[in-house]
C-alpha cells in the first residue's frame, strides 16, 4: 500500500498525465477539470489510490467491523494530511468527519470516517493544531448508494443532505474534512457548500484513498495499445527492408 507517486492535480488530487497535466497562473498544476470549474472546496489530498490491498482494508473496516484496521488507516490519512499542511502554519484546524446517517451508523455501530480521524490526530505532526469535532455536521437524510451513479446522479442523490448542527464551531475556523474514499468530490463538495455556507472560512478534504478517473488510465493504456499497434505493423516492413 504505496502513496500516490504520480503527479498530482494541486486541487482536487487528480492524476495528470504528461504532457496532459495544465499548469495554472500560479505556477501549480491542475487538471483540466479544475482549470475550467473551480471545486468549491480549496484543496483535496489522499493517501493512496483506491484499488488492491488498500481497498481491501478499507472494505475490512467499513464492512467487517475489523476496528483495528482503523489505526492503520489513521496512519495513512495523517499521511495525507501533511500534503494538506505542507508550505503553511495552519492554527486552529477544525476537523470534521463526513457524518453517516443515523440508521446506517446504528446498524454499523461506528463512522468509519471518525475513527480513521481520531486515529491520524494520533499520528500527525503538531496535533495540537487540530481540533476533532464529530458532531458539527449531520446527515439530514439516508441518501441511496453513490455505486453507479454518474457524477451529476451523485451531486443530484446527495443535494440537501447535509446540514451544519453547531455553526459556532466553524465559523471564520478553517476546516478539513476527512472522508475513508474521495470518487468523485460529491460529497466533499456538497459537505464544503454547507460548511462555508454557515461561516466556515475555507475547507480542504483529506481522505485515506482516492478513486482515480479510469479515463485517464484507459488513455495511457490506448496510447501503449496504439504503440504496440505502429511496431506490430511496421515490423513486416523493417524485415522486408533488412532483405
Amino acid at each position: 500500500m504505496r502513496p500516490i507517486g504520480e503527479q498530482v492535480c494541486s486541487v482536487c488530487g487528480e492524476r495528470l498525465f504528461s504532457p496532459y497535466a495544465m499548469d495554472s497562473p500560479t505556477g501549480n498544476p491542475k487538471c483540466g477539470m479544475c482549470l475550467r470549474v473551480a471545486p468549491v472546496f480549496e484543496q483535496a489530498v489522499a493517501f493512496g489510490s483506491y484499488e488492491g490491498s488498500l481497498r481491501d482494508l478499507i472494505h475490512l473496516l467499513k464492512f467487517e467491523g475489523v476496528r483495528p484496521a482503523a489505526g492503520v488507516l489513521g496512519r495513512m490519512l495523517a499521511e495525507a494530511m501533511s500534503k494538506f499542511a505542507a508550505g503553511t502554519q495552519l492554527q486552529d484546524v477544525v476537523v470534521v468527519p463526513v457524518p453517516l446517517h443515523r440508521s446506517k451508523r446504528r446498524q454499523r455501530g461506528f463512522n468509519q470516517a471518525e475513527l480513521i480521524a481520531c486515529a491520524a490526530l494520533r499520528n500527525v505532526d503538531h496535533p495540537e493544531r487540530y481540533h476533532l469535532c464529530s458532531q458539527v455536521l449531520e446527515r439530514k437524510r439516508e441518501t441511496t448508494s453513490q455505486v453507479g451513479l454518474t457524477s451529476h446522479q451523485r451531486r443530484a442523490n446527495l443535494r440537501g443532505a447535509f446540514a451544519v448542527a453547531d455553526a459556532q464551531s466553524v465559523k471564520g475556523r478553517e476546516v478539513l474534512l476527512v472522508d475513508d474514499v474521495y470518487t468523485t468530490g460529491a460529497t466533499v463538495s456538497e459537505c464544503a457548500r454547507v460548511l462555508l455556507r454557515a461561516g466556515a472560512s475555507r475547507v480542504s478534504a483529506a481522505t485515506v484513498a482516492r478513486t482515480l478517473k479510469v479515463s485517464a488510465q484507459n488513455l495511457e493504456l490506448g496510447q501503449q495499445s496504439r504503440s504496440d499497434e505502429i511496431s506490430a505493423a511496421e515490423a513486416p516492413l523493417a524485415t522486408a527492408v533488412g532483405t
